[in-house]
Protein backbone atom coordinates (compact mmCIF):
# COMPACT_ATOMS: atom_id res chain seq x y z
CA UNK A 1 0.00 0.00 0.00
CA UNK A 2 2.90 2.38 0.80
CA UNK A 3 4.57 1.58 -2.55
CA UNK A 4 1.31 2.28 -4.40
CA UNK A 5 0.98 5.63 -2.64
CA UNK A 6 4.53 6.61 -3.69
CA UNK A 7 4.02 5.52 -7.33
CA UNK A 8 0.86 7.64 -7.55
CA UNK A 9 3.02 10.75 -7.20
CA UNK A 10 4.40 10.18 -10.72
CA UNK A 11 1.06 9.54 -12.49
CA UNK A 12 -1.03 12.05 -14.37
CA UNK A 13 -4.25 13.45 -12.98
CA UNK A 14 -6.34 11.64 -15.60
CA UNK A 15 -4.73 8.29 -14.76
CA UNK A 16 -5.45 8.77 -11.06
CA UNK A 17 -9.11 9.59 -11.72
CA UNK A 18 -9.49 6.50 -13.94
CA UNK A 19 -7.85 4.35 -11.25
CA UNK A 20 -10.22 5.76 -8.58
CA UNK A 21 -13.19 4.98 -10.85
CA UNK A 22 -12.01 1.40 -11.33
CA UNK A 23 -11.44 0.93 -7.60
CA UNK A 24 -14.88 2.32 -6.67
CA UNK A 25 -16.49 -0.01 -9.27
CA UNK A 26 -14.73 -3.04 -7.84
CA UNK A 27 -15.72 -2.07 -4.27
CA UNK A 28 -19.33 -1.76 -5.42
CA UNK A 29 -19.20 -5.23 -7.00
CA UNK A 30 -17.77 -6.67 -3.77
CA UNK A 31 -20.53 -5.05 -1.71
CA UNK A 32 -23.20 -6.61 -3.92
CA UNK A 33 -21.64 -10.07 -3.93
CA UNK A 34 -20.30 -10.42 -0.37
CA UNK A 35 -23.03 -10.76 2.30
CA UNK A 36 -20.78 -11.07 5.36
CA UNK A 37 -19.30 -8.08 7.09
CA UNK A 38 -15.69 -7.42 6.12
CA UNK A 39 -13.10 -8.37 8.68
CA UNK A 40 -10.89 -5.46 9.74
CA UNK A 41 -7.64 -5.78 11.62
CA UNK A 42 -6.31 -3.51 14.36
CA UNK A 43 -4.06 -1.83 11.80
CA UNK A 44 -7.12 -0.97 9.68
CA UNK A 45 -8.83 0.63 12.67
CA UNK A 46 -5.71 2.61 13.63
CA UNK A 47 -5.41 3.91 10.06
CA UNK A 48 -8.97 5.19 9.94
CA UNK A 49 -8.77 6.62 13.43
CA UNK A 50 -5.71 8.56 12.29
CA UNK A 51 -7.34 9.69 9.02
CA UNK A 52 -10.38 11.12 10.83
CA UNK A 53 -8.02 13.34 12.78
CA UNK A 54 -5.88 14.64 9.89
CA UNK A 55 -8.33 14.61 6.95
CA UNK A 56 -11.42 16.81 7.17
CA UNK A 57 -13.21 15.08 4.26
CA UNK A 58 -12.61 11.52 5.44
CA UNK A 59 -16.33 10.71 5.59
CA UNK A 60 -16.70 10.94 1.79
CA UNK A 61 -14.28 8.04 1.24
CA UNK A 62 -15.96 5.58 3.63
CA UNK A 63 -17.67 2.61 2.01
CA UNK A 64 -17.19 -0.56 4.06
CA UNK A 65 -17.90 1.01 7.48
CA UNK A 66 -20.05 3.85 8.85
CA UNK A 67 -18.60 7.18 10.12
CA UNK A 68 -19.95 6.43 13.62
CA UNK A 69 -17.88 3.25 13.67
CA UNK A 70 -14.67 5.16 12.96
CA UNK A 71 -15.51 7.68 15.73
CA UNK A 72 -16.09 4.80 18.15
CA UNK A 73 -12.67 3.36 17.21
CA UNK A 74 -11.03 6.71 17.98
CA UNK A 75 -12.72 7.00 21.40
CA UNK A 76 -11.86 3.42 22.29
CA UNK A 77 -8.26 4.12 21.43
CA UNK A 78 -8.36 7.20 23.70
CA UNK A 79 -9.64 5.07 26.63
CA UNK A 80 -7.03 2.38 26.02
CA UNK A 81 -4.27 5.00 25.93
CA UNK A 82 -5.21 6.53 29.26
CA UNK A 83 -5.80 3.12 30.85
CA UNK A 84 -2.28 2.17 29.91
CA UNK A 85 -0.92 5.50 31.16
CA UNK A 86 -2.66 5.20 34.56
CA UNK A 87 -1.51 1.61 35.08
CA UNK A 88 2.07 2.58 34.40
CA UNK A 89 1.97 5.85 36.37
CA UNK A 90 0.37 7.30 39.53
CA UNK A 91 -3.21 6.15 40.10
CA UNK A 92 -5.80 8.94 40.64
CA UNK A 93 -5.28 11.93 42.93
CA UNK A 94 -2.46 12.02 45.46
CA UNK A 95 -3.45 10.29 48.70
CA UNK A 96 -4.49 12.65 51.54
CA UNK A 97 -2.57 11.83 54.77
CA UNK A 98 -4.66 10.48 57.62
CA UNK A 99 -3.65 13.28 59.99
CA UNK A 100 -4.92 15.86 57.48
CA UNK A 101 -8.26 14.06 57.15
CA UNK A 102 -8.57 13.91 60.94
CA UNK A 103 -7.73 17.62 61.16
CA UNK A 104 -10.49 18.48 58.65
CA UNK A 105 -13.05 16.48 60.64
CA UNK A 106 -11.88 18.08 63.90
CA UNK A 107 -12.23 21.60 62.48
CA UNK A 108 -15.65 20.72 61.04
CA UNK A 109 -16.94 19.40 64.40
CA UNK A 110 -15.57 22.31 66.42
CA UNK A 111 -16.92 24.94 63.98
CA UNK A 112 -20.36 23.80 62.81
CA UNK A 113 -21.00 27.19 61.20
CA UNK A 114 -18.04 26.80 58.83
CA UNK A 115 -18.46 25.60 55.27
CA UNK A 116 -15.91 24.06 52.93
CA UNK A 117 -14.46 27.41 51.70
CA UNK A 118 -13.87 28.61 55.29
CA UNK A 119 -12.21 25.35 56.33
CA UNK A 120 -10.12 25.34 53.15
CA UNK A 121 -8.99 28.89 53.91
CA UNK A 122 -7.93 27.91 57.42
CA UNK A 123 -6.00 24.91 56.10
CA UNK A 124 -4.39 27.09 53.43
CA UNK A 125 -2.96 29.27 56.19
CA UNK A 126 -1.49 26.10 57.67
CA UNK A 127 0.24 25.21 54.41
CA UNK A 128 -2.35 22.59 53.36
CA UNK A 129 -4.03 23.09 49.98
CA UNK A 130 -6.49 20.26 49.27
CA UNK A 131 -10.21 19.78 48.65
CA UNK A 132 -12.03 19.38 51.97
CA UNK A 133 -15.68 18.76 51.07
CA UNK A 134 -15.55 14.96 51.11
CA UNK A 135 -13.86 14.83 54.53
CA UNK A 136 -16.17 17.23 56.40
CA UNK A 137 -18.53 15.99 59.11
CA UNK A 138 -22.14 16.04 57.98
CA UNK A 139 -24.46 17.69 60.50
CA UNK A 140 -27.99 16.28 60.63
CA UNK A 141 -29.50 19.42 62.12
CA UNK A 142 -28.80 23.09 61.37
CA UNK A 143 -25.59 24.14 63.15
CA UNK A 144 -26.08 25.47 66.66
CA UNK A 145 -23.62 26.66 69.27
CA UNK A 146 -23.18 24.67 72.46
CA UNK A 147 -24.07 25.93 75.93
CA UNK A 148 -20.38 26.32 76.71
CA UNK A 149 -19.90 28.48 73.62
CA UNK A 150 -22.95 30.58 74.57
CA UNK A 151 -21.55 31.09 78.08
CA UNK A 152 -18.09 32.07 76.86
CA UNK A 153 -19.49 34.47 74.25
CA UNK A 154 -21.89 36.28 76.62
CA UNK A 155 -19.94 35.83 79.85
CA UNK A 156 -19.87 39.52 80.81
CA UNK A 157 -23.54 40.12 79.96
CA UNK A 158 -25.04 36.96 81.48
CA UNK A 159 -26.56 36.58 84.96
CA UNK A 160 -28.14 33.47 86.46
CA UNK A 161 -30.94 33.47 89.01
CA UNK A 162 -32.14 30.51 91.04
CA UNK A 163 -33.87 29.47 94.25
CA UNK A 164 -32.71 26.92 96.80
CA UNK A 165 -34.41 25.81 100.00
CA UNK A 166 -33.29 25.68 103.64
CA UNK A 167 -35.22 23.79 106.37
CA UNK A 168 -35.67 25.51 109.72
CA UNK A 169 -35.57 24.13 113.24
CA UNK A 170 -39.38 24.03 113.16
CA UNK A 171 -39.35 22.02 109.90
CA UNK A 172 -40.51 24.94 107.81
CA UNK A 173 -39.04 25.70 104.38
CA UNK A 174 -37.29 28.98 103.65
CA UNK A 175 -36.50 30.00 100.07
CA UNK A 176 -33.26 31.73 99.16
CA UNK A 177 -33.13 33.85 95.98
CA UNK A 178 -29.66 34.10 94.40
CA UNK A 179 -28.49 36.25 91.48
CA UNK A 180 -25.00 35.47 90.15
CA UNK A 181 -22.88 37.34 87.59
CA UNK A 182 -20.93 34.93 85.40
CA UNK A 183 -17.87 37.04 84.65
CA UNK A 184 -16.18 36.53 88.06
CA UNK A 185 -18.87 34.44 89.80
CA UNK A 186 -20.00 37.46 91.83
CA UNK A 187 -23.11 37.17 94.01
CA UNK A 188 -25.12 40.23 92.98
CA UNK A 189 -28.07 39.70 95.27
CA UNK A 190 -29.20 37.26 97.94
CA UNK A 191 -32.36 37.28 100.05
CA UNK A 192 -34.58 34.92 102.07
CA UNK A 193 -38.35 34.50 102.31
CA UNK A 194 -40.89 31.95 103.47
CA UNK A 195 -43.36 32.94 100.73
CA UNK A 196 -41.74 33.45 97.30
CA UNK A 197 -44.63 35.21 95.57
CA UNK A 198 -44.40 36.69 92.09
CA UNK A 199 -44.38 40.22 93.52
CA UNK A 200 -41.55 39.39 95.93
CA UNK A 201 -39.49 37.72 93.20
CA UNK A 202 -39.96 40.69 90.88
CA UNK A 203 -38.84 43.04 93.62
CA UNK A 204 -35.65 40.98 94.01
CA UNK A 205 -34.83 41.71 90.35
CA UNK A 206 -35.20 45.44 90.98
CA UNK A 207 -32.97 45.18 94.06
CA UNK A 208 -30.37 43.14 92.17
CA UNK A 209 -30.17 45.50 89.15
CA UNK A 210 -30.82 49.10 90.20
CA UNK A 211 -30.41 52.16 88.00
CA UNK A 212 -30.42 50.51 84.57
CA UNK A 213 -27.71 48.01 85.50
CA UNK A 214 -29.65 44.99 84.19
CA UNK A 215 -27.63 42.52 82.10
CA UNK A 216 -28.50 41.53 78.55
CA UNK A 217 -29.30 37.87 79.27
CA UNK A 218 -30.93 36.26 82.31
CA UNK A 219 -30.40 32.51 82.61
CA UNK A 220 -32.96 30.59 84.69
CA UNK A 221 -34.58 27.18 84.97
CA UNK A 222 -38.25 26.36 84.41
CA UNK A 223 -39.33 26.48 88.05
CA UNK A 224 -42.96 27.53 88.56
CA UNK A 225 -41.78 30.29 90.87
CA UNK A 226 -40.71 32.17 87.73
CA UNK A 227 -44.24 32.76 86.48
CA UNK A 228 -45.82 35.20 84.06
CA UNK A 229 -45.37 38.24 86.30
CA UNK A 230 -41.67 37.48 86.64
CA UNK A 231 -41.32 37.11 82.85
CA UNK A 232 -43.05 40.45 82.32
CA UNK A 233 -40.74 42.09 84.86
CA UNK A 234 -37.71 40.69 83.01
CA UNK A 235 -38.97 42.07 79.69
CA UNK A 236 -39.76 45.48 81.19
CA UNK A 237 -36.16 45.70 82.43
CA UNK A 238 -34.84 45.03 78.91
CA UNK A 239 -33.43 41.56 79.62
CA UNK A 240 -33.76 38.45 77.46
CA UNK A 241 -34.66 35.20 79.22
CA UNK A 242 -32.59 32.10 78.46
CA UNK A 243 -34.33 28.98 79.78
CA UNK A 244 -32.42 25.80 80.52
CA UNK A 245 -33.83 22.46 79.43
CA UNK A 246 -36.07 20.55 81.86
CA UNK A 247 -34.16 18.52 84.46
CA UNK A 248 -30.81 19.80 83.18
CA UNK A 249 -28.99 21.43 86.12
CA UNK A 250 -25.67 21.20 84.26
CA UNK A 251 -26.95 23.97 81.97
CA UNK A 252 -27.00 26.24 85.03
CA UNK A 253 -23.55 25.14 86.14
CA UNK A 254 -22.42 28.62 87.25
CA UNK A 255 -25.15 29.24 89.80
CA UNK A 256 -25.24 25.58 90.85
CA UNK A 257 -21.47 25.85 91.37
CA UNK A 258 -22.11 28.55 94.00
CA UNK A 259 -25.15 26.98 95.68
CA UNK A 260 -23.10 23.82 96.32
CA UNK A 261 -20.36 25.59 98.36
CA UNK A 262 -22.98 27.62 100.23
CA UNK A 263 -24.56 24.38 101.42
CA UNK A 264 -21.33 22.46 102.13
CA UNK A 265 -19.36 25.30 103.69
CA UNK A 266 -22.12 27.17 105.51
CA UNK A 267 -25.66 25.76 105.74
CA UNK A 268 -24.56 22.20 106.61
CA UNK A 269 -22.96 23.63 109.78
CA UNK A 270 -25.71 25.93 111.06
CA UNK A 271 -29.36 25.63 112.09
CA UNK A 272 -31.79 28.09 110.57
CA UNK A 273 -34.33 29.62 112.96
CA UNK A 274 -36.01 32.42 111.01
CA UNK A 275 -35.61 34.45 107.85
CA UNK A 276 -33.63 37.32 109.38
CA UNK A 277 -30.91 35.26 111.13
CA UNK A 278 -30.49 33.05 108.04
CA UNK A 279 -30.20 36.16 105.86
CA UNK A 280 -27.42 37.55 108.08
CA UNK A 281 -25.53 34.24 107.98
CA UNK A 282 -25.78 34.04 104.20
CA UNK A 283 -24.66 37.64 103.74
CA UNK A 284 -21.68 36.95 106.01
CA UNK A 285 -20.75 33.96 103.86
CA UNK A 286 -21.24 36.02 100.69
CA UNK A 287 -18.78 38.60 102.04
CA UNK A 288 -16.26 35.81 102.75
CA UNK A 289 -16.97 34.30 99.34
CA UNK A 290 -16.28 37.57 97.51
CA UNK A 291 -13.18 38.73 99.37
CA UNK A 292 -11.44 35.56 100.54
CA UNK A 293 -12.56 32.30 98.97
CA UNK A 294 -10.33 31.29 96.05
CA UNK A 295 -11.80 29.43 93.07
CA UNK A 296 -10.09 27.10 90.62
CA UNK A 297 -12.11 28.57 87.74
CA UNK A 298 -10.68 32.02 88.52
CA UNK A 299 -7.08 30.88 88.56
CA UNK A 300 -7.02 30.37 92.34
CA UNK A 301 -8.26 33.93 92.86
CA UNK A 302 -11.34 35.29 94.63
CA UNK A 303 -14.24 37.07 92.86
CA UNK A 304 -12.72 40.28 94.24
CA UNK A 305 -9.05 39.82 93.24
CA UNK A 306 -6.65 39.19 96.15
CA UNK A 307 -3.04 40.30 95.77
CA UNK A 308 -0.29 37.74 96.20
CA UNK A 309 1.72 38.63 99.32
CA UNK A 310 5.44 37.79 99.11
CA UNK A 311 7.12 35.97 102.04
CA UNK A 312 9.12 39.02 102.99
CA UNK A 313 6.00 41.04 103.79
CA UNK A 314 5.68 39.73 107.35
CA UNK A 315 4.19 37.04 109.54
CA UNK A 316 1.03 35.10 108.67
CA UNK A 317 -2.13 35.94 110.63
CA UNK A 318 -5.45 34.02 110.66
CA UNK A 319 -8.57 36.22 110.38
CA UNK A 320 -11.86 34.44 111.27
CA UNK A 321 -14.71 34.62 108.75
CA UNK A 322 -18.38 33.51 108.89
CA UNK A 323 -18.33 33.29 112.69
CA UNK A 324 -15.15 31.22 112.72
CA UNK A 325 -16.27 28.59 110.18
CA UNK A 326 -13.58 29.83 107.79
CA UNK A 327 -10.44 31.94 107.98
CA UNK A 328 -8.56 34.35 105.77
CA UNK A 329 -4.77 34.30 105.98
CA UNK A 330 -2.70 37.42 105.42
CA UNK A 331 0.85 38.58 106.00
CA UNK A 332 1.24 41.48 108.38
CA UNK A 333 4.39 43.32 109.32
CA UNK A 334 5.50 42.67 112.88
Amino acid sequence: MLVGALSSLFRTRAALQLENLALHHQIGVLQRSVKKRPKLTAADRILWAWLCGVWSDWRSALVIVKPETVIAWQRKGFRLFWTWKVRHGQVGRPAVPREVRDLIRKISRENPLWGAPRIHGELFKLGIDISVGQYMVRHRKPPSQTWRTFHDTHLKSLVSVDFFTVPTIRFQILYVFLALAHDRRRILHLDVTAHPTAEWTGQQLCDAFPWDSAPRYLLQDRDRIFGGDFTKQVQDMGMKQVLSAPRSPWQSAYVEGVIGPIRRECLDHVIAFKEAPLGRTLRSYADYYHRSRTRLSLGKDAPEPRPVQPPGLGNILALPEVGGLHHRYERRAA
